[in-house]
């Protein structure tokens, strides 16, 4: 007996998938039988994952805005839902930027950087969710929206208090946006990854820093992107009807153990 999770009549819309974990999840969404709107500001991204996708027999096709424009935004969930065949079942947002800001101590932060780290975290993943969440209301068949927080919202989070706060906003979102959506059918999940180990974080970390992360977590290891895709295709499929509202952690047991240290770049990190 065997239990496979097929997604073959489903459509979805993952946003920042053009790299690192949106990519991967693009990518296994596909691999269940999604067709898959790949969202990301840089279209040489955007159609690299298209491209992984059509070369594994996948669905799918490039959206490219950028997000932190409203009336981009928009558009481009428009355009998702019309490439999609005006349905939208899955939507994954996962942009979340650190921007042109850069961490300091709380008491350096003025406004701007509060403001930039709000918007492009907080409130774009509102803006977006609430498109989603109308194109799903307007199809009448219910749907799942995944919004990938981070594993800084579990414990304090030295040098980084605006991102932090920013995507805890995201975690409590989530709940609002469960209890309001949930009579059209529509399910909202939260998923926080710890320090996962894409591209750019590799690129980032020298050998010994990442030696040090991976010896505080319960696990001895850190989250491998695919790891991360696995899961948010659980958490979007019917074996996971029975979710909503739920911050679901994705660590190594990180939040256990440690408080990260204050000298990793965390706009290269979930």
């Amino acid at each position: 007996m065997t239990v496979e999770i097929d997604l073959t009549d489903r459509t979805a819309l993952v946003t920042g998938s053009g790299a690192g974990i949106g990519a991967e999840i693009a990518v296994w969404l596909a691999r269940a039988g999604a067709h898959v709107a790949v969202h990301d500001v840089r279209s040489a991204h955007a159609d690299a994952t298209v491209d992984r996708i059509v070369a594994e027999g996948g669905r799918a096709f490039a959206v490219v805005a950028d997000a932190r424009d409203d009336t981009a935004l928009a558009r481009m969930v428009a355009d998702a839902v019309g490439g999609l065949g005006g349905l939208l079942d899955i939507a994954v947002n996962n942009v979340g930027m650190y921007g042109e800001h850069r961490p300091g101590p709380f008491t350096t932060l003025d406004g701007d950087h509060w403001r930039g780290l709000l918007d492009q975290n907080l409130v774009l993943t509102a803006l977006a969710g609430a498109a989603e969440a109308r194109a799903m209301v307007a199809a009448g068949r219910g749907g799942v929206i995944l919004n990938v927080s981070s594993g800084e919202t579990t414990r304090p989070a030295p040098f980084m208090a605006a991102y932090a706060a920013a995507k805890a906003g995201i975690n409590h979102l989530t709940q609002t946006m469960a209890v309001e959506l949930g009579a059209d059918g529509i399910r909202v999940v939260a998923m926080a990854p710890g320090t996962t180990l894409t591209e750019t974080v590799r690129e980032a970390f020298d050998d010994d820093h990442v030696a040090d992360l991976v010896a505080s977590t319960p696990l001895r290891r850190l989250t491998e992107p695919d790891e991360l895709a696995r899961l948010a295709v659980f958490l979007v499929s019917d074996l996971a009807r029975c979710i909503t509202g739920q911050l679901i952690l994705a660590d190594a047991g990180a939040h256990l153990s440690r408080t990260r240290p204050p000298n990793r770049r965390p706009e290269d990190t979930q």
